[in-house]
């Protein structure tokens, strides 16, 4: 057996954001492996994946996920290769799916890691169409807005890993018309011609309202929120009677330095019986079997698309997650290390 690595790079958070994270706010560091103990393993991280909620982890705040510390690696989905171990359900040369991205080496206990399966899909595919942002999507969509067959859908960030997959699984369980906004032209022809939505349109291009009306002139009757902000607001004004919101995700006023307005038109809840409920995907995880069982047969089929952006090198994972929050991303943003 080849001798084990001594030291690996991770990323280290530096300084808490002012609004819009800056490179200057992270280091690269050069750090000692420790020992594998008793029931963990050593992997050796091949893809990484960076994501809109590591933003809020940034902030000393109270969360749903402690905030990151400072002067110690960040955390965040990963797949890898198990170099050592010592644990009897993981093995030498398994590849597994765990949360301690950002560094190029990660020791934890072999019970927090899942096996995850080459031949089946590549490695990846585990951190966004098959992984968490692939849950997030079929969780939120068919368990928190309970959607149902013939019902109109919107979905804003459509163009990411979460909402694209939304859109197609809509569409997939019979929804009788599937909207999306994007943030470019290019962006908006993909929804249209690669992920069949029915329509779609760039928020940029005029006020969301309007847009999204003269796309729904029937009004939608389910909305998935990965931006907030004037999406919500749009949303609220164009769902149906007993329509359901799921919110999922709000890009817009993350980097943020001051409050940003809430919905101005939150009354209409009240006269339209509306549901709004958040979505956290840990909450989900009895619907895992299900998810990945459904999902890769579409995928499969050819039924499902999904796309990927891949940043190479740990050196750019900060690049990779700055360009992610900018919106530079087509599906899911993921960091190749090499082999």
């Amino acid at each position: 057996m080849s001798e084990l690595p001594k030291t690996g790079r991770e990323w280290h958070l530096t300084a808490r954001p002012h609004g819009w994270p800056k490179p200057e706010d992270f280091a690269l560091r050069e750090a000692e492996i420790p020992t594998p103990g008793p029931g963990q393993i050593l992997v050796r991280n091949t893809h990484m994946s960076v994501d809109p909620y590591m933003r809020g982890r940034m902030n000393d705040v109270k969360s749903y996920v402690p905030p990151f510390q400072l002067d110690q690696p960040m955390e965040g989905g990963a797949v890898g290769q198990v170099l050592a171990s010592n644990s009897d359900t993981v093995a030498v040369g398994d590849h597994v799916l765990h949360g301690l991205g950002w560094r190029e080496y990660a020791v934890l206990d072999a019970k927090h890691s899942a096996k995850v399966d080459p031949a089946l899909a590549p490695l990846p595919a585990y951190l966004g169409v098959l992984g968490m942002p692939g849950l997030t999507a079929y969780a939120g969509l068919l368990e928190v807005a309970s959607f149902k067959e013939g019902d109109a859908v919107f979905v804003s960030g459509a163009a990411g890993a979460v909402g694209s997959q939304v859109g197609q699984i809509a569409k997939l369980k019979g929804a009788s018309r599937v909207i999306g906004s994007a943030g470019s032209d290019e962006k908006v022809r993909l929804l249209v011609e690669e992920y069949g939505f029915d329509a779609a349109f760039n928020y940029k291009n005029g006020p969301v309202e309007e847009q999204l009306k003269a796309a729904a002139p029937d009004g939608i009757d389910v909305y998935f929120d990965n931006v907030g902000g004037d999406h919500l607001e749009a949303a609220l004004a164009t769902l149906n009677v007993h329509g359901r919101a799921a919110l999922c995700g709000m890009i817009a006023q993350y980097n943020a330095t001051e409050p940003t307005p809430a919905p101005r038109n939150l009354a209409q809840v009240i006269g339209k019986r509306l549901r709004l409920q958040g979505v956290l995907v840990r909450d989900h995880a009895g619907l895992q079997e299900q998810f990945v069982g459904e999902v890769s047969g579409w995928i499969r089929s050819g039924e499902l698309k999904y796309g990927e952006t891949v940043v190479e090198g740990i050196d750019h994972a900060v690049d990779a997650f700055l360009g992610m929050l900018r919106g530079e991303n087509v599906g899911k943003m993921i960091v190749a290390f090499g082999d």
